[in-house]
């Protein structure tokens, strides 16, 4: 049976079906259909809209599969010593990424390789959660959310960030107040380079990194000098950060 004729100096030459068929498929979309499309796809917000998609997964994963618990039981067993770190420090960036608390991160990396390893691992891991957040909210946010920076205190912070990047980065990662994904975001929207926010991330996220995988390598003796050293370590910024807080909410207030 033939679906379709040609006529070709009044002969009629017979298309076979399965040839129809791949004419109709390889039949071109029209060039504006497609640019269309391509733009929508293409738009600040339709790239918005996919970093919050995969933000909301990750988080669902966290909650579903916890796989904070994972790494603090010494996943992946087949693997010891500077490899099984290398692992962690990978696991660490996407947990990161995820919404896992870094703190509890440090913890299990302190207990798994102790204090000079786990460092190590910990602050690798630091800094590449910290690139992946950087990358996904400049690629996917930053056209979107940057017309939305009004009012002063808004544009203050922006212009903060985008003109003394390093300072700022690094003054956020030794205050112990600001949420490590929130900086890590507010830091992509803004025009902040790269290679100063990594780098500032690496040396501002060294005293409380250091702190929390010391007093993990050390847990299962609390009352040894050095616990007690990093649960100080904590507290002190910690406190003195509230402080501070405290003083800048009232005299914003005042004025």
């Amino acid at each position: 049976m033939l679906d379709a004729t040609t006529r070709s100096g009044g002969t009629a030459t017979a298309t076979p079906p399965a040839a129809a068929t791949e004419l109709a498929l390889t039949a071109p979309v029209p060039a504006g259909l497609a640019a269309r499309w391509t733009r929508v796809l293409l738009s600040p917000w339709s790239r918005l809209s996919l970093l919050v998609a995969l933000l909301v997964a990750a988080a669902s994963t966290v909650l579903l599969f916890e796989p904070q618990q994972l790494l603090a039981d010494g996943w992946p067993p087949q693997l010891g010593g500077a490899a099984a770190a290398l692992v962690f420090a990978g696991a660490y960036g996407l947990c990161a990424v995820a919404f896992v608390p870094r703190p509890l991160l440090n913890l299990a990396a302190g207990a798994l390789f102790g204090s000079q390893l786990g460092i190590g691992a910990a602050l690798a891991g630091t800094v590449l959660g910290a690139g992946l957040a950087f990358t996904l909210g400049r690629v996917l946010g930053q056209d979107a959310l940057r017309p939305l920076l009004r009012g002063r205190l808004l544009q203050g912070a922006d212009s903060q960030l985008s003109r003394h990047g390093f300072r700022s980065m690094l003054a956020i990662r030794l205050f112990p107040g600001v949420p490590f994904a929130a900086a890590n975001y507010c830091a992509a929207v803004s025009r902040m380079g790269y290679v100063p926010f990594l780098l500032a991330t690496a040396l501002g996220s060294i005293p409380n990194t250091a702190a929390y995988v010391v007093a993990g390598s050390r847990a299962s003796t609390p009352t040894s000098p050095a616990f007690l050293i990093a649960m100080a370590a904590i507290a002190v910024p910690a406190l003195a950060g509230a402080v501070v807080a405290w003083r800048k909410r009232h005299h914003l207030r005042g004025r």
